[in-house]
C-alpha cells in the first residue's frame, strides 16, 4: 500500500534548493518515490506554526521503499543540498 510523505521547506538558500531540484526525482524514483504535489503557493487554514515556503506530498509505495531513501548513503549529499535549503520538515504519515 502505497504511503506518503510531507515535506516543507522555508527557504533561506535558494542556490542550494535549485541544485536539489536538479537531483530530486532521480533520488526519489531510485526508491519507488514520487511527487504527488508540490507547490510554494501555501495558504495556512489552522494552527500557529510559521507557515513554509514551499510543501511537498511524496508518495512511496511502502514505509520501507520511504525509509531506505531517507536513509540510503548514496543519497546523502542529495538530502544535505534539501537540508541546506532552509528550515526544512520531513515527516512519513503512516
Amino acid at each position: 500500500m502505497a504511503i506518503h510523505a510531507v515535506f516543507t521547506l522555508s527557504l533561506t538558500n535558494p542556490d542550494r534548493l535549485a541544485q536539489y531540484r536538479e537531483v530530486a526525482a532521480q533520488a526519489l524514483a531510485k526508491h519507488g518515490g514520487a511527487v504527488v504535489q508540490a507547490s510554494g503557493s501555501i495558504t495556512r487554514l489552522d494552527g500557529d506554526q510559521d507557515t513554509p515556503t514551499m510543501a511537498a506530498v511524496l508518495s512511496f509505495p511502502d514505509a520501507d521503499a520511504a525509509l531506505a531513501w531517507h536513509a540510503d548513503p548514496e543519497l546523502a549529499e542529495t538530502h544535505d543540498l534539501r537540508r541546506g535549503s532552509g528550515n526544512t520538515n520531513l515527516i512519513l504519515l503512516g
